[in-house]
C-alpha cells in the first residue's frame, strides 16, 4: 500500500512494527526425506567427492564460481575456505535414508535489518536430482527463513543463461525481477545475472503447494508424481 506524505509525495506502506528478522545461526533443519546440517569438511567432504564424482562429466559446475574438482584434496582445500563462514552458511544435504552427503546449498547476503536473505551456491549430485529431496530442501529453507526467523524477503539469483536454475526459481513460485547485465565476471566470462524474489505475503500460498507436492499421496505406487507444483500453486492462486 502507497500512501501519500505531507509533501504531497508517494510513499511505501509504514512498517511501524519492524524490528528486523533474526539471523540463521547454522541450526540444523529436518524434514521427511533429507535434513539440513552444517557443512564439514570432516564429516562430509569424502561423501560428498564420491556423490558428485558420480555424474559422467562435470556440466553441472559451469554456472558455479568454483569446481569441478579433480581431487579429493582439492574438494577439501575448498572447503576449509567456506565452512566458517557466517555469510554464506553453507549446508550438507543429508539423505534420510542412506544418511549419506548428497548435496549442498546455502543461505547467504544475510541483510536482518532489512529481512532479506538468497539462498545460492546450490550444488546437487546425482543422487538427488529429480527426486523429493531437491524440492523438499527448498521447503525446508523457505520455513526456516519466513517462520523461523522472519525474513520479509527471499532471493534466487543465476547466470542469465542457466536454463535449469532459471527453470527451479520458477518451479517453486519465484518472480522474475529482471536481468542485471554485466552484473560480474566469473571464469573469465561476462555474467547477466537473473534475479528472482519471494515476499512474505507469497509464502503461504507457495509453502500449501510445496507441502501438498511432497505428500506421500501426490506419488504413484512407483515414485511418479500425480500432480506437478506449478498445477499445485496455481490452485492456490486461483482459490
Amino acid at each position: 500500500m502507497k500512501i501519500i506524505n505531507e509533501f504531497d509525495q508517494l510513499v511505501g506502506e509504514e512498517l511501524l512494527n519492524w524490528k528486523g528478522s533474526k539471523s540463521p545461526n547454522g541450526e540444523g533443519i529436518i524434514g521427511n526425506y533429507c535434513r539440513l546440517e552444517r557443512l564439514s569438511v570432516e564429516k562430509h567432504s569424502s561423501e560428498l567427492y564420491s556423490a558428485y564424482s558420480q555424474a559422467p562429466d562435470s556440466r553441472d559446475w559451469t554456472y558455479l564460481a568454483k569446481g569441478p574438482f579433480n581431487t579429493l584434496s582439492d574438494y577439501q582445500d575448498y572447503l576449509d575456505n567456506i565452512t566458517e563462514l557466517v555469510d554464506p552458511i553453507h549446508y550438507a544435504i543429508i539423505d534420510l535414508k542412506s544418511n549419506k552427503p548428497v548435496g549442498t546449498v546455502a543461505l547467504m547476503r544475510i541483510d536482518s535489518e532489512n529481512g532479506v536473505i538468497e539462498i545460492g551456491h546450490i550444488t546437487y549430485s546425482p543422487l538427488m536430482k529429480r527426486s523429493r529431496i531437491s524440492t523438499e530442501v527448498f521447503f525446508l529453507l523457505l520455513n526456516y527463513i519466513f517462520k523461523d526467523l522472519g525474513f520479509r524477503r527471499l532471493e534466487w539469483k543465476c547466470d542469465s543463461l542457466n536454463a535449469p536454475s532459471i527453470a527451479a526459481a520458477k518451479r517453486f513460485g519465484f518472480t522474475l525481477e529482471g536481468v542485471f547485465r554485466q552484473a560480474i565476471v566469473t571464469r573469465s566470462r561476462n555474467r547477466d545475472t537473473a534475479w528472482f524474489s519471494i515476499i512474505d505475503s507469497e509464502f503461504d500460498g507457495i509453502n500449501s503447494a510445496l507441502n501438498d507436492w511432497l505428500s506421500p499421496s501426490n506419488f504413484d505406487s512407483n515414485g511418479n508424481q500425480l500432480n506437478k507444483l506449478s498445477e499445485l500453486r496455481l490452485n492456490k492462486v486461483n482459490k
